[in-house]
């Protein structure tokens, strides 16, 4: 199982995300209170994404975390209600995909289910 992943915002944009990740099924979650100034942790299920404050953040161009929501139709409606526009992709492993990217610009891929 993957624990966490951690990914650069600005402190400005931190809310922003929490609130994106929050459509995914994510909590906000205490982070140890050495970094509770530097980050803001969320977790869903034992998985955690972890937004490290940064003024000028790194985001990746292609790499992206992959995230299997429950329902999958739901989260794409959910996502487009709050302004955010997930794009289809090819289904891999017989699972509907898409990729949106966070408001930190971040992609994120959509799952229906993980691969097995």
């Amino acid at each position: 199982m993957l624990h966490h992943v951690a990914i650069e915002v600005t402190p400005e944009q931190a809310s922003r995300c929490r609130d994106f990740y929050r459509l995914l099924g994510f909590a906000a979650v205490q982070p140890p209170p050495t970094l509770r100034d530097r980050a803001l942790w969320l977790e869903r299920d034992r998985t955690q994404v972890h937004l490290l404050f940064e003024q000028e953040p790194v985001t990746p161009p292609e790499g992206h975390l992959a995230v299997v929501v429950e329902d999958y139709d739901r989260a794409l409606e959910a996502l487009r209600d709050a302004g955010h526009s997930p794009q289809a992709r090819t289904e891999h492993w017989g699972s509907p995909r898409a990729f949106v990217r966070d408001p930190a610009g971040h992609r994120v891929e959509l799952m229906a289910f993980p691969p097995g």
